[in-house]
């Protein structure tokens, strides 16, 4: 399975790792993603999905019906 939101597709990123003595080697930045379930109201059951913490702040701001309509 791919590091990537489901609801936001937030995905990791690449860029350069400096030393003290600005030596630069590839790196890779992971997005912040984890498991939570979602209580669906209308079908009056829990969903688990793999979320970026954006879309955790999101949710709760304007609720998963948000993502619903959206998609």
């Amino acid at each position: 399975m791919s590091r990537k939101c489901f609801l936001t597709n937030k995905r990791s990123i690449f860029g350069k790792r400096r030393s003290h003595s600005m030596n630069s080697s590839n790196r890779k930045f992971l997005t912040n993603l984890h498991y939570h379930r979602f209580w669906l109201s209308d079908k009056k059951k829990f969903i688990r999905l793999r979320v970026s913490s954006k879309a955790i702040r999101i949710i709760d701001k304007k609720g998963i019906q948000y993502f619903i309509k959206k998609n």
